[in-house]
């Protein structure tokens, strides 16, 4: 039997998450709070029920009552949530870094409501790589998760596309809304984190987007794994 150690890890505990204002070209990321964005959320997503289908809360009858689920939000201590502003507009959705592990160096993006508006956009994308920067440039985090319903077919493939690898399916991990549910676990991990930054600030590049705002490069799993090698 080898009694070889383990090498040490050139590493030290991450930072727990906080508030944080995050800024990119195409949009902003900032606290979320009810009394700034509970309004714009509920324009955003009024009367679009199908926005709420795979998250652990809403859909909402009344603003009042997304007011109150976003207060809820903002005082949580288990997940910081971030207002998603697309810029010239208003909050369009929002997402969180939640379940931080410092000591391990783990952390999770997670409770992202995106409205129809916000959906399939460069902002919305920029949103996703604004976090991850912040996760292992500044937070200093290890690994960074990102877990779906195992049915939510749209969740998983937008994970592949974004340069998480797919680890799994966790059979009957949760019940929600009185539903047993399958996750599906993705990851990305500090060693892969360069390349994927490198792709990410290509596709987002202004000088990848034509006159009316189509991509010429497209953001794709096989675009990530050619700048990974």
């Amino acid at each position: 039997m080898s009694t070889t150690k383990p090498s040490p890890l050139d590493w030290k505990p991450a930072s727990a998450p906080g508030a944080v204002t995050l800024r990119g070209h195409y949009v902003t990321l900032e606290p979320l709070q009810a009394s700034l964005h509970a309004a714009e959320l509920w324009q955003a997503v009024a009367g679009r029920d199908e926005v709420w289908q795979w998250l652990f809360d809403g859909p909402y009858a009344r603003q009042e009552a997304l007011r109150a689920a976003i207060e809820e939000k903002q005082a949580a201590r288990s997940a910081i949530f971030l207002a998603i502003v697309p810029q010239g507009q208003g909050a369009q959705g929002y997402a969180s870094l939640m379940r931080a592990d410092p000591t391990n160096g783990v952390v999770e993006v997670g409770n992202i409501l995106l409205s129809p508006a916000l959906q399939r956009t460069t902002a919305a994308t920029e949103a996703m790589y604004l976090m991850a920067r912040h996760a292992f440039d500044f937070l200093g985090y290890r690994r960074y998760e990102w877990k779906c319903n195992a049915e939510n077919l749209p969740s998983r493939r937008a994970a592949e596309r974004l340069g998480f690898s797919f680890e799994g399916i966790f059979r009957q991990h949760m019940v929600v809304k009185g539903a047993s549910r399958d996750t599906a676990w993705f990851s990305m991990l500090d060693r892969e984190w360069p390349a994927r930054k490198k792709a990410f600030e290509a596709w987002l590049d202004p000088g990848n987007f034509d006159s009316e705002g189509r991509q010429r490069m497209p953001l794709t799993r096989g675009s990530l794994a050619e700048e990974c090698g």
